[in-house]
């Protein structure tokens, strides 16, 4: 069996790709617009149109809410430490503060209810304040629902979040940020503030098409929500770290916790939803996962698509025009048109794991079989040829890790000399034969 390595785009995909971006930034009237897309953890294709004074991948734009996810990792780590809880209360960190009694799971999903903006100035186009004036004016008295009522996404509850960093860590937040995670992503280019060479950003007068500048803010306790700047080439690397997870900041494992649906509007129904920190579309081979973001001046979006390992960073320095997440995903579904990606080979299996030997092959559930099938390390259940469930050995227990019986646990009920009866999946029967009268069938087999 050959390996066949795939390397950057060819010369027509690359045309199509930019063919892409320069409608956006026409369409957009955009300034400026940057793009880089990765596959299997490379950065295959890079692209500017507009006004690019320099190299796409390494221009600094600010990339606002994609900060929110930096945090989350942050705080997600606190956790797998055990120095947090997600049940913990934001009070059992920051004591007496407005939402202080709103458990840090809510805040990373947004269902805590909490308002969206800090009550004062336009935090986004405003020098921040003090994490102690920034409560001091938000008491928890004007919440927009109640705890967990609906999703309401809130740049406060991040402010938030990033203290309880802070406290815990005894470092400020962008400390935290460099050490635990741009540091050990090696994302040298992504600042606090701007940092040369970088773009300005601007609003576009509705009529005219002039531009006036946006101001480059300090938002300071509000900084957790929004402030980061970064360049195609660090997203690029942090969409690696999304797909992959990294050793020294977060497991792949609290990934998938991060990217499984937590809270989601009715309004956008089953196109988008939110994880514990990450944005969730629809689009792709199923979902991609990551976050879009915005801040006067700058629009930006790092969305990855876990099943073909791909992934799309869009940077632009506008206020308004580009719509950021389809962007993303169409620039992902234009490079899977162009070039489809790969999957991983069939490889024979060397042996059998003992506790599954025995299971494989057709069990009945009433009188519908169901093919139990070994794929790699995992037992696969299929019916009518689709896999339902998947089980993996976990201390010495079988368990679902996909499927509606995931977390359930597979028990393998045997009789007096030792061989298999029948087997229990949270009280569903699996028998050898339909309706095995042998078997404790529920509700008894039929005559």
């Amino acid at each position: 069996m050959g390996q066949h390595a795939i390397g950057p785009v060819t010369p027509l995909t690359s045309r199509r790709l930019l063919a892409r971006l320069a409608r956006v930034q026409r369409d957009g009237r955009l300034p400026s617009v940057v793009a880089g897309l990765v596959r299997d953890g490379e950065l295959v294709w890079s692209g500017g149109y507009g006004d690019v004074p320099g190299d796409p991948v390494d221009l600094q734009y600010r990339i606002g809410s994609i900060t929110k996810t930096v945090t989350a990792v942050l705080v997600l780590q606190l956790v797998d430490e055990g120095l947090l809880g997600l049940d913990d209360p934001l009070e059992s960190v920051l004591g007496d503060v407005g939402y202080g009694d709103r458990p840090v799971r809510e805040l990373l999903a947004h269902d805590s209810g909490m308002q969206a903006e800090p009550h004062g100035s336009w935090w986004e186009r405003s020098e921040g304040v003090s994490f102690e004036e920034l409560v001091a004016a938000n008491d928890g008295s004007t919440r927009a629902f109640d705890p967990r009522e609906r999703f309401h996404y809130s740049n406060l509850g991040y402010g938030l979040l990033g203290e309880v960093v802070a406290r815990l860590r005894g470092a400020p937040w962008w400390e935290c940020a460099q050490a635990r995670v741009l540091g050990p992503l090696g994302m040298v280019r992504t600042t606090y503030l701007p940092q040369q060479p970088c773009v300005d950003g601007f609003s576009v007068h509705p009529y005219a098409g002039t531009l006036t500048p946006e101001p480059a803010t300090d938002t300071a306790a509000m900084a957790p929500a929004g402030q980061l700047w970064s360049t195609v080439g660090d997203l690029a690397t942090y969409a690696r770290f999304l797909l992959d997870g990294h050793p020294d900041v977060l497991s792949r494992a609290w990934l998938d916790r991060m990217a499984t649906p937590r809270a989601g509007a009715a309004a956008t129904g089953l196109d988008s939803a939110y994880g514990l920190g990450l944005q969730l579309l629809a689009g792709g081979s199923g979902t991609v996962v990551g976050h879009g973001g915005s801040m006067p001046g700058f629009l930006a979006a790092c969305f990855v698509d876990r099943s073909r390992r791909t992934g799309a960073v869009l940077l632009a320095n506008a206020t308004t025009g580009l719509p950021t997440s389809t962007t993303g995903v169409a620039l992902l579904e234009d490079l899977e048109d162009q070039e489809p990606s790969v999957v991983h080979a069939w490889k024979p299996n060397v042996q059998v794991p003992g506790r599954f030997a025995e299971l494989l092959g057709v069990w009945h559930w009433g009188n519908t079989p169901h093919v139990f099938e070994l794929d790699g390390d995992q037992l696969v259940v299929r019916l009518r040829g689709v896999a339902t469930y998947r089980f993996a050995e976990q201390h010495g227990r079988i368990v679902g890790v996909e499927g509606y019986q995931a977390g359930e646990e597979l028990h393998v009920v045997r009789r007096e000399d030792g061989s298999v009866s029948h087997l229990d999946l949270a009280t569903f029967v699996f028998t050898r034969e339909p309706y095995d009268a042998t078997a404790p069938v529920p509700g008894g087999a039929p005559d």
